[in-house]
């Protein structure tokens, strides 16, 4: 059992490594384009309205601690898991729990507007996504 045990976590040690695993709970942009299908959209978006003002982080997980972190590791096991079997799309989506948390951020971020907004057209701060009309802002227009 120690022996199988200790196979294991040396296994999985070294594939974290690999992987760059810690860089995984830095702010750090770059840390997204450890896997190539992100090369587009980190390209994209360093060209965007945002990168001055949000990393990847800023708009794609929540603010708050744990919440953060519990995404992460969602994303993370989601992420490692379809990349290892290759059962992904190209160009990579967006998850609808994902997406979620992207308009929580839009919103958070962009209250005061969003809030004039809505409660001019008495709608609710969820009526439409902010992606709907604003596709572009994080990253320019990826290709579908």
């Amino acid at each position: 059992f120690c022996i199988a045990s200790g196979i294991l976590i040396g296994v999985a040690g070294y594939t974290f490594h690999y992987a760059k695993g810690t860089s995984y709970l830095s702010n750090n942009p770059l840390a997204c384009v450890n896997c190539h299908v992100m090369q587009e959209h980190y390209d994209s978006w360093i060209k965007s309205s945002h990168h001055s003002v949000a990393t990847c982080n800023a708009c794609h997980v929540p603010h708050r601690f744990p919440d953060k972190y519990i995404a992460k590791l969602r994303n993370g096991w989601n992420h490692s898991k379809a990349f290892t079997l290759q059962n992904f799309r190209e160009p990579i989506r967006i998850s609808q729990k994902n997406l979620e948390i992207l308009q929580n951020n839009c919103v958070h971020c962009h209250n005061v507007l969003v809030s004039e907004i809505t409660a001019h057209r008495g709608l609710s701060k969820d009526a439409l996504r902010c992606t709907e009309c604003h596709r572009s802002v994080g990253h320019l227009q990826v290709a579908d």
